[in-house]
């Protein structure tokens, strides 16, 4: 048999087998396997059996990133990192910041670097204001006009979007069909969780056009609707200094690995226990607490609010679990008065 035969026959084996593995990771063995391994958190389902590998690999768009030290870094003062409290919920110390509560929906596009990025932003200009400004940043503008971060809706680089936020700028815009802003998101919500009524999820979004003009009913020009970053950075020091940064600056961008049985995960404290890693996937910590005993990171996902615990996860902290303490990064906005 020919060598090209054999290599092509190898390859579609291997095919075949990550599909089986990801359609298995769904089924409801698979979901009973987790509950009966663990009692730390709940398996349930949020995707339909049938969901395609396409799809589910697509969500997890954090590419490779071997510069990621080249971010400045920031610690904290060590009277403030032991001064923090056991439980920290943002809603609570900030209230009048009503996208702390948001959920966005990537929809079939690998955008969560993007996403986990602009939340963080539009959360932070926010907190550094005491709840007098607010701003939606635009997920789609990122997206579509930052040719620096990588593939657009084939996944990106969350630093580049942090370094692309202080040097370009970056518009305003809301979710999709809102009319929201500059640049509103214009990638459909799809139903990638069931039950629910959205057109099912194909997974083959492409990356939209980049477009330098706002909205016709939105009255600021692009140019001048753009909001800019001092400075950004990455978080060093562990678990107190990110939980420091979370404290007293507001939500930050991480990026972990994925594996299956996140997919699953209903209510209590995620730890990996069973699957597959699916890639690495982008989003927005803001805060931490403990619960029954265990020690979690309170995270918004971007699979719309029908995902998890109302779009909502807790993840093991204090351990790097699935990398999640390994690449923290977050700014500060340059507020409209500075």
């Amino acid at each position: 048999m020919a060598r090209s035969v054999v290599v092509a026959m190898i390859v579609l084996i291997g095919l075949s087998v990550a599909s089986t593995d990801v359609l298995h990771s769904l089924s409801d063995k698979f979901i009973n396997l987790i509950n009966t391994k663990q009692n730390l958190w709940k398996a349930g389902r949020n995707f339909p059996e049938n969901t395609s590998i396409k799809y589910i690999r697509k969500l997890m768009g954090v590419l490779p990133d071997n510069q990621f030290t080249k971010l400045p870094t920031v610690t904290h003062d060590a009277k403030l990192v032991e001064s923090l409290p056991e439980n920290f919920d943002p809603r609570d110390k900030w209230p009048n910041c009503p996208t702390l509560n948001q959920i966005r929906d990537q929809g079939s596009c690998g955008s969560c670097w993007a996403f986990g990025a602009v939340e963080a932003m539009t959360d932070r200009v926010c907190t550094y204001s005491n709840g007098t400004q607010h701003f939606h940043f635009s997920a789609e503008d990122l997206l579509s006009c930052c040719p620096i971060c990588g593939l657009g809706c084939n996944g990106g680089i969350p630093r580049l979007a942090w370094e692309y936020y202080k040097h370009f700028g970056i518009v305003s815009g809301g979710s999709y069909n809102s009319s929201q802003g500059c640049r509103p998101y214009e990638i459909a919500p799809c139903e990638h969780h069931v039950p629910g009524n959205r057109l099912p999820c194909s997974g083959d979004s492409k990356t939209p056009k980049c477009i330098k003009t706002c909205e016709s009913n939105y009255n600021v020009q692009y140019k001048k609707d753009k909001r800019y970053a001092k400075h950004v950075y990455s978080i060093s020091g562990g678990e107190e200094h990110i939980k420091a940064e979370l404290y007293k600056n507001g939500p930050v961008e991480g990026a972990f690995t994925v594996y299956a049985d996140l997919l699953a995960y209903k209510d209590g404290v995620y730890k990996h226990v069973e699957g597959q890693a699916l890639g690495g996937h982008a989003i927005k910590i803001i805060g931490w607490g403990v619960e029954n005993g265990t020690k979690y990171w309170l995270i918004a996902n971007s699979w719309n609010s029908d995902w998890g615990n109302n779009g909502f996860f807790k993840i093991l902290r204090g351990e790097d679990h699935c990398g999640i303490e390994s690449s923290i990064m977050a700014g500060e906005p340059l507020l409209v008065n500075n």
